[in-house]
């Protein structure tokens, strides 16, 4: 049995393996698709387009697929901190993106939202001598209280 590596991840695998069930997995970019013109996309085509490339493979013709070594779950519960780290990272520089987007929206460009000082000095920010509208500047408490508690982890 074979099917491609998708959003399900490895239990099917496992699962099936635990029933003597020789299963496959297929790397999802290694299958060639034609990129000349848009094709009918449907799941009866991709089907036998998988089905090709697995029997291709288990003639042993080189190029038609790659497997995926199938991790077990210590191996992939392993790699869960490394994952977490990436989110927590990706979700700071979006969060101090949005941050630097709404100050230079109201004209202020010289302060950082990066600091771990920043929650303390954004009320007393101006433009103009105009304050930050109460609004924005709830959202941007927020925002730094979520940034605050994402650099603590």
């Amino acid at each position: 049995m074979a099917y491609e590596a998708g959003r399900d991840g490895f239990w099917l695998a496992r699962w099936l393996r635990q029933h003597d069930v020789d299963v496959h997995v297929i790397h999802p970019t290694s299958v060639t698709v034609s990129r000349e013109h848009k094709r009918a996309k449907t799941d009866r085509l991709d089907t036998a387009l998988l089905m090709r490339a697995f029997i291709g493979w288990l003639r042993g013709e080189p190029g038609h697929c790659r497997m995926v070594a199938v991790p077990t779950l210590a191996e992939e519960d392993a790699k869960r901190p490394s994952r977490e780290h990436e989110t927590l990272a990706g979700e700071c520089t979006r969060t101090i993106n949005r941050l630097r987007a709404a100050l230079i929206r109201l004209g202020i460009r010289n302060f950082n939202p990066a600091l771990k000082s920043a929650a303390g000095q954004l009320e007393a920010l101006r433009n103009q001598g105009d304050a930050i509208p109460p609004n924005t500047l709830r959202e941007m408490n927020n925002d730094l209280a979520r940034l605050a508690f994402s650099a603590s982890r």
